[in-house]
């Protein structure tokens, strides 16, 4: 309870700016952050000096513009509100330009192009609908102002612009939609849930980890006898250690105003979830940049390691965010079937304009799932395969087939079915099992977006999924508007029209079938299994065309998120690869060497003494060392000739083949000997 009673309170909150700023000036502010309002410039001192009041208040010295550069996470410059008045005095100071903009140093990230490494100018600048929060720390806390980051030409430099952007877009391709259903305007709410996976293992383990410390997952290990086989974790109970830090996180982030709100084991052994509730899409996202950095944090406090890679460990489950997104007007969510006949052609308005969107780009929501951690999670122990796909469950499925072939559900008469005038069946909010294989599917009263991997910052798939739904909506209100008649027939024809066009995308079934791949390839849905395959789509020029036509990148913006996604890729390869390539050299050649010099020393010596046991058994495994041990040498050089390539093929292909190598020798040097930490101690003792 007593955790409850500070919900919130480091949050600039409704609550707390009214109690901080005048009333006009708390009005103004909060119609923009809670109605996305035009923000009044008139009110930047007076919201300045409240806030650095209530920060002083709260126990901070300093003061930070927070935003999300390209490099996927979040980045801070602080300054303190010291202000010198004269010789040995000074005074608390925060102003009006202080709040509403910064200046930083853009040339150390990563731009694509949008800036050169001499033009170093790189400007924040508020966003008054995510509200300011407090970091703490050891010995202070910290003002976080939330705030996009640009360049000097106004080309956005991070993830937050583009997904308010996305959101300007589908919040007025719903407006005119809405209004052709004779819907007053109302307030466009587009939420999201972001479920965050992860791994936790003591840290001592992790620290005589070079591969974890540099890359974020393990190049080399041997699966343990018993991993994930038996089911036990999933849902168990929750050893103590891991329930203390998961109440330690829980506490952090409610006095955050997140809404941490479920916990639990996850499949495999030392991964678990955090899932919290809906919010606005924009501060969702920013809840969960602090979830990762909170799990990070509260972690090393209590000699553990949280891992957000999406697949440290090989062979077991890898780590996911699942983004459960949601569309609503007024208060209604639109993806909720209605009561009525008119909300029902809403809700299939709306369920049809997503299908058709997914359908026509399904390769830019493919997009903004790459990276290197995701290429290894993506189709593998219960991840979501490659092929974005829509899974709708049995009856809505039964209901877009019958709009296809005009004619009711089977469950009612074979009349035909005219939205606006005849009621559908009513729909319950789980009507059917769940698929965990589909990428993309409808949850009840949202659609669960499975593809984006555990470290990803999920304003990305969030501003595609934004851009093309505005897009498809925009084109059903093209094709009412050009229509004349009966505006429910029109609608009959036209959403039966987009089902029979765009039902290739729906499927039910086993996403890791062997057959789906073909299937899907014989349907046209693209199949971008790697990253440099996945990235693709951001060159091709129809999608530059949408996303410049809603404002939401520009082409030059579009070419930049290639450059930064290709060398980001190439990058962690090349990293993944020196790493492994030292290890096998470093710490675990000299290891097997040695241990081959004494079990030859101990054959010699046991020959010489004339024994007659044993001696099978020590050249049998001597044999086998020295295969790997020549094995280990030729598949290093092939690995060091890669690394001098271009390319992250040949680097893939030869860890690959090194890793089977040293996984074999983990099973024969001596165990107290085997320089690093194992599967089984990791995985397993934390």
């Amino acid at each position: 309870m007593e955790a409850i009673k500070h919900y919130g309170e480091d949050v600039f909150s409704e609550k707390a700016i009214r109690k901080y700023l005048k009333k006009d000036v708390a009005d103004k502010l909060i119609a923009t952050m809670k109605d996305f309002q035009p923000l009044d410039p008139s009110i930047a001192e007076d919201v300045a000096a409240g806030m650095k009041n209530w920060a002083v208040d709260m126990g901070a010295t300093h003061f930070t513009h927070w935003f999300q550069p390209l490099t996927g996470g979040t980045a801070e410059k602080h300054d303190s509100f010291l202000q010198p008045t004269g010789i040995a005095s000074a005074v608390m100071d925060f102003s009006g330009s202080n709040l509403i903009g910064g200046e930083t140093d853009a040339s150390s990230f990563p731009s694509g192009g949008l800036r050169s490494t001499f033009e170093a100018r790189g400007y924040t600048a508020w966003d008054p609908t995510s509200p300011a929060f407090i970091k703490r720390h050891e010995n202070g806390a910290t003002l976080c102002i939330p705030t996009v980051f640009c360049a000097y030409t106004g080309a956005a430099l991070d993830a937050k612009t583009p997904l308010l952007r996305s959101v300007q877009a589908i919040t007025r391709a719903t407006d005119r939609l809405m209004g052709k259903f004779g819907r007053k305007r109302a307030h466009t709410s587009i939420t999201l849930g972001a479920e965050q996976e992860y791994f936790l293992i003591d840290r001592e383990y992790y620290l005589r980890r070079p591969d974890l410390l540099q890359t974020g997952r393990t190049v080399f290990g041997a699966a343990p006898a018993k991993h994930q086989q038996l089911d036990d974790h999933y849902f168990g109970s929750i050893r103590p250690r891991v329930l203390k830090f998961m109440t330690e996180v829980e506490h952090r982030l409610w006095r955050l105003g997140i809404p941490a709100k479920t916990r639990h084991n996850e499949v495999a052994p030392a991964q678990f979830e955090l899932a919290p509730m809906f919010e606005e899409l924009n501060l969702a996202v920013d809840h969960n940049m602090l979830i990762m950095e909170v799990l990070r944090q509260t972690a090393e406090n209590l000699g553990l390691v949280c891992l957000l890679h999406e697949k440290p460990f090989d062979g077991v489950n890898g780590s996911g965010k699942h983004c459960n997104w949601s569309l609503a007007y007024g208060g209604k969510n639109l993806l909720s079937p209605g009561d009525n006949p008119r909300d029902n052609a809403i809700f299939l308005t709306f369920l049809s304009a997503i299908i058709r969107a997914v359908d026509l780009h399904s390769d830019l929501l493919r997009t903004s799932t790459a990276g290197a951690g995701n290429d290894h999670r993506l189709g593998a122990n219960e991840a979501p395969p490659a092929i974005v796909s829509i899974f709708l469950g049995d009856e809505l499925t039964e209901i877009m087939n019958s709009i296809d072939s005009g004619k009711r559900s089977r469950s009612r008469s074979r009349a035909k079915m005219r939205l606006g005038v005849d009621m559908l069946p009513p729909l319950p909010k789980d009507n059917t099992d769940r698929n965990r294989t589909s990428p993309f599917a409808f949850t009840g009263n949202k659609f669960e977006f499975r593809a984006p991997g555990s470290s990803q910052n999920c304003a990305q798939s969030m501003m595609v999924l934004n851009t093309i739904v505005a897009e498809s909506i925009d084109a059903i209100c093209d094709k009412l508007d050009a229509m004349k008649g009966d505006f429910n027939e029109n609608l009959q024809a036209l959403l039966q029209r987009l089902i029979r066009k765009h039902k290739r995308v729906l499927f039910s079934g086993d996403g890791y079938s062997r057959n789906w791949p073909a299937e899907a390839e014989k349907l046209g849905l693209p199949n971008l299994r790697t990253t440099l395959e996945a990235i693709a789509p951001l060159k091709n020029k129809a999608n530059r065309e949408l996303f410049a036509k809603y404002g939401v990148l520009s082409e030059s913006e579009m070419e930049s998120r290639h450059e930064i996604a290709a060398e980001d890729y190439e990058r962690r390869i090349r990293i993944e690869g020196t790493i492994a390539l030292e290890m096998a050299r470093g710490m675990i050649r000299p290891v097997v060497a040695d241990e081959f010099s004494r079990l030859a020393t101990a054959i010699g010596q046991a020959t010489k003494d004339g024994l007659k046991v044993g001696i099978a058994g020590l050249k049998a495994l001597s044999l086998k060392l020295g295969a790997g041990l020549d094995d280990l040498h030729v598949k290093c050089e092939r690995l060091e000739k890669a690394l001098t390539r271009s390319g992250s093929g040949p680097i893939l292909a030869a860890m690959g083949d090194l890793r089977k190598t040293v996984d074999k020798l983990e099973h024969l040097v001596d165990d107290s000997r085997w320089p690093m930490p194992k599967y089984r101690e990791m995985l397993f003792i934390y």
